[in-house]
């Protein structure tokens, strides 16, 4: 087993947080960082504390979203998690099955 590989159980183990909690972060930290979807000539603005996100959190994920915008939401766990501030951290495994609500204040402006 390689070195991340065991990374990412312990982290996993740990926390209680399992790979479909990771990618429903990244995909809400590129919310935070675009919730326009990347819709050219629109512009919104979101206090994200409304969400239950704290600024400093929301500050965090906003770096996280950028890096990631363009990206698949299944980056490896360890990855992610070396990203995050101790505060996001916390408010990440309090807050692990609720961020699909963020995705769903926010549909994708490709639906129908």
């Amino acid at each position: 087993m390689s070195q991340e590989h065991n990374e990412s159980l312990q982290i996993q183990e740990i926390t209680k947080l399992k790979p479909k909690h990771f990618a429903d972060l990244v995909r809400s930290a590129q919310l935070v960082f675009d919730p326009t979807a990347g819709v050219s000539g629109r512009s919104i603005t979101v206090d994200w504390e409304q969400f239950g996100i704290p600024h400093d959190v929301a500050d965090n994920l906003k770096s996280l979203g950028q890096q990631y915008q363009y990206a698949s939401p299944h980056i490896p766990v360890e990855d992610i998690w070396r990203k995050l501030t101790p505060e996001t951290r916390i408010w990440f495994v309090e807050n692990k099955d609720r961020l699909w609500q963020l995705e769903e204040a926010f549909p994708a402006l490709d639906e129908d």
